[in-house]
């Protein structure tokens, strides 16, 4: 068996948030005391993580003044230095405060979204200070509960006004930053805007500076929806537009239930780690979960490092399916690599394909040899081959 111990050069990394949630949910008080960012970086390196994560209010609460800021900020930082652990990604949090409880860039009350956004650019700062190449931006609050209350087609308008806003801020500063939007259908508003990566990439195209921004996928919030994550994080890749990942677990359409990462949708879960291992993805495999309100602080570590192992098992396994004698010829036997051969040869006119006999029924006799393929799939994620 293969040594699943994580190294830096994994580049997992984990939100603040996560090992630091309270286990607080809409039917249950606190189940943690706070956890001190500082201890965070030092228990996720011990695990052999690569890297940490924050929203502003998780590092520096919300309404501190400058020397609180700066303690705070200098405090972190000297952990980071002891460790070596890296901020990849920052994030602000436009969600909790009641301020935002009609929403950040999309809120009806022009003040708020102009808090919104001084907001986030005081965050972006704080980003290019810290080294972190990704700024992810979750539009929780961004939405509606009625179809009155908001004029959707505004929204967009004002959604599209504040990211090019940032965009352009970052370029003027000259920062080495992207931005990635993240999708989510619903919860905490009933609907929320750009609520898959489909949405979320077409919202790009629309940007001024849709250049520098990309997307933030969520294994949860796309399965939330009855997506197959791994075919939203193609299109993702096929658009050059992955910027960043969120990898958690989910089972079925419900409530977002961050669970470790290979916990729910196992078999989803092993042709994401193919894709992402086989398919460019360069950035870090970062962990969005929520260590379950039943675990005291050993159980939050031994949710963290079940997290990175899952990932290095499913690795594993997907580079054996890859290897596998039979699975290749599995793989010719239905055909996949013909995907890849263009419908129209080099120079075809479209009067040589109108001219073109067919013998449909021959072809529809064709099996497609998929199942073979699938179960070769199978045994190499259930550890028979």
């Amino acid at each position: 068996m293969t040594d699943f111990t994580p190294k830096r050069e994994d580049k997992f990394s984990f939100g603040l948030w996560t090992v630091g949630w309270l286990g607080r949910d809409p039917f249950g008080e606190a189940t943690r005391s706070p956890l001190d960012p500082v201890e965070a970086v030092h228990r996720l390196s011990d695990l052999g993580a690569y890297g940490i994560t924050f929203h502003d209010d998780d590092l520096v609460p919300f309404g501190s003044d400058a020397s609180e800021r700066s303690a705070i900020v200098s405090r972190f930082r000297g952990a980071l230095d002891e460790t070596g652990l890296a901020v990849p990604m920052v994030t602000t949090n436009l969600f909790s405060h009641p301020v935002f409880k009609d929403g950040g860039f999309t809120a009806n009350d022009r003040d708020v979204r102009r808090f919104a956004l001084r907001k986030v650019l005081r965050n972006v700062e704080l980003a290019a200070e810290l080294g972190a190449k990704t700024f992810v931006a979750w539009g929780g609050r961004e939405g509606a509960e009625s179809g009155a209350a908001k004029d959707v087609r505004a929204a967009l308008d004002r959604y599209r006004e504040s990211v090019d806003t940032v965009a352009a801020f970052i370029k003027e500063r000259g920062y080495d930053l992207k931005l990635a939007l993240e999708p989510k259908p619903n919860e905490p508003r009933g609907d929320i805007l750009l609520p898959t990566v489909g949405h979320a990439l077409a919202f790009i195209n629309e940007l001024e500076h849709g250049d520098i921004v990309g997307v933030n996928p969520e294994v949860g919030h796309e399965q939330m929806a009855g997506l197959n994550f791994a075919h939203g994080i193609a299109q993702a890749l096929w658009s050059g537009k992955l910027f960043h990942i969120d990898l958690n677990g989910q089972s079925g359409i419900k409530y977002d239930q961050d669970l470790r990462f290979g916990a729910g949708d196992v078999r989803n879960a092993f042709f994401l780690v193919d894709l992402l291992e086989n398919g460019g993805y360069e950035g870090p495999r970062h962990f969005d979960f929520k260590p379950p309100r039943t675990e005291d602080y050993d159980g939050v570590w031994a949710s963290a490092a079940g997290c990175m192992r899952n990932y290095l098992i499913l690795k594993e396994r997907a580079a054996a399916f890859r290897a596998d004698p039979r699975v290749k010829e599995a793989l010719e036997a239905s055909r996949v690599g013909e995907l890849s051969t263009p419908t129209l040869g080099a120079g075809e006119k479209v009067s040589d394909l109108l001219a073109e006999d067919f013998d449909v029924d021959a072809a529809a006799e064709r099996g497609m040899a998929f199942e073979k393929l699938d179960q070769l799939a199978m045994d190499h994620l259930l550890g028979v081959q």
